[in-house]
C-alpha cells in the first residue's frame, strides 16, 4: 500500500463515494505511516513570521525538484521562520483554500528526513484549515503564490507540539524543516476550465456548463436510465489524462436519475475534496479514468457500478439507484 503523507487527514465528505465490500481497495484500512492532520491540542497564539535561521538547500534547487537540505546550524528561532526561495507567479493562496504541493520535511537537528512527497510522485492536496493541517503550513503558506518554493522552520509549538509524532521519530522538542513547492491553489469557487462540449444526446441528462464556482444544474430527462456507463464531456479541459492509479481533487454533485433529487455536493458543503480512483464506486474510476484535468464530465452510473442493493446508510439512495454526477477534475494527484 502506498505510504501516506504525515501531514494528511482523512478527507471531508465522499462518504457516500467510498466502495463498499471491495477487500482489495486501500479505504478504510489502517495506513503504514502515522497521519495526523494536525495534533489534538488547543490552538496556539499566530506566531510572528521571521527571516530565519533557515538551513541551506544544497541539491535539488529547482522548483519541482526534491531537495537535499543541510543540517541546522545553531539553534532554530522559537518563531516562524519562512522564505520564498523561488517566488511565482500564480494564484495568491488564501487560509481556507486547498494547496497542492511537493515538499520534504526533516528535523533540524539531525537533518533526518521524515517524510516527503517527491519519491511518492504524488503531490499533497490539503487545506490550509485549522484542524486540517499542522498550523506553521496554514501560516507560512498563506499570501504565497502557486509556482513558488518556500522554506520553513517550524517550531513544536506550530508542528506537532510537546507530544511529537513518535510514530515519525519526531519529539516533542524538534523544530521541524520543510520545502515546499506549491503547484498550485484552489477553493470552493473553482471550477473546470475548458471548451463546451454540445450535449446533443437527449436520452442523456444535461448539465449545465457554467464555470463561477456554482453548482450546475442536472436536468435529468423523462426516459429509462441506460444500462450501460456513461461519461462524457461537459466541458473540456486541456489538461493531463487521468489514470486508474491516480488521486484527484474535484468538485461534484450527484442526484438520483429517478426524480433528479440531489443527495452529495461538494458545492452545498462549500469544500473540496480529493479521493483516490482505486477508493471509490467503480462507475466513478471508470468514469473519470482517462479524462482530462480541467475537465467538467457527466457521468451516469448504473447500479452495478454504484450501490446495488446496498446503498449508504442515511444516503437518501433507494436500492438498485442509477445515479448522476458532474464532476469537475480540479487536479491530477
Amino acid at each position: 500500500m502506498r505510504r501516506r503523507s504525515l501531514l494528511i487527514a482523512v478527507p471531508a465528505g465522499l462518504a457516500t463515494l467510498a466502495a463498499c465490500g471491495d477487500d482489495e481497495s486501500d479505504a478504510g484500512k489502517a495506513s503504514d505511516s502515522a497521519s495526523p492532520s494536525a495534533p489534538e491540542t488547543g490552538a496556539a497564539p499566530p506566531p510572528k513570521i521571521v527571516d530565519g535561521p533557515l538551513p541551506a538547500i544544497t541539491a535539488g534547487t529547482k522548483f519541482g525538484e526534491k531537495p537535499t537540505v543541510a543540517k541546522g546550524s545553531g539553534d532554530p528561532s522559537k518563531q516562524l521562520a519562512v522564505k520564498t526561495v523561488i517566488a511565482g507567479s500564480g494564484k495568491t493562496v488564501a487560509e481556507g483554500d486547498f494547496v497542492v504541493a511537493h515538499y520534504l520535511g526533516q528535523v533540524w537537528n539531525s537533518a533526518k528526513v521524515f517524510d516527503n512527497s517527491y519519491d511518492r510522485k504524488t503531490p499533497l492536496a490539503i487545506q490550509l484549515a485549522q484542524g486540517s493541517i499542522i498550523d506553521g503550513w496554514r501560516y507560512a503558506l498563506t499570501g504565497k503564490k502557486a509556482g513558488s518554493r518556500v522554506q520553513m522552520a517550524v517550531p513544536p509549538t506550530w508542528g506537532y507540539g510537546e507530544q511529537g509524532n513518535q510514530q515519525a521519530g519526531i519529539k516533542g522538542t524538534d523544530t521541524l524543516v520543510f520545502v515546499v513547492d506549491v503547484r498550485d491553489a484552489f477553493n470552493a469557487k473553482s471550477s473546470a476550465k475548458g471548451s463546451e462540449v454540445a450535449q446533443d444526446n437527449t436520452d442523456l441528462p444535461k448539465v449545465g456548463a457554467n464555470t463561477d464556482g456554482k453548482a450546475p444544474s442536472i436536468e435529468v430527462p423523462d426516459a429509462d436510465a441506460p444500462k450501460q456507463l456513461v461519461s462524457s464531456y461537459v466541458i473540456e479541459g486541456d489538461g493531463e489524462e487521468v489514470g486508474a492509479e491516480n488521486s484527484v481533487l474535484v468538485q461534484y454533485k450527484g442526484v438520483l436519475w429517478d426524480g433528479g433529487k440531489e443527495f452529495d455536493s461538494t458545492y452545498g458543503r462549500g469544500q473540496l475534496t480529493s479521493f483516490s480512483l482505486q477508493q471509490v464506486v467503480k462507475g466513478w474510476a471508470q468514469g473519470l479514468t482517462g479524462k482530462k484535468v480541467g475537465s467538467r464530465v457527466l457521468i451516469v452510473i448504473p447500479p452495478e457500478l454504484g450501490y446495488g442493493d446496498e446503498p449508504p446508510q442515511g444516503s437518501g439512495i433507494k436500492k438498485d439507484s442509477t445515479l448522476v454526477f458532474s464532476v469537475d477534475i480540479l487536479a491530477k494527484l
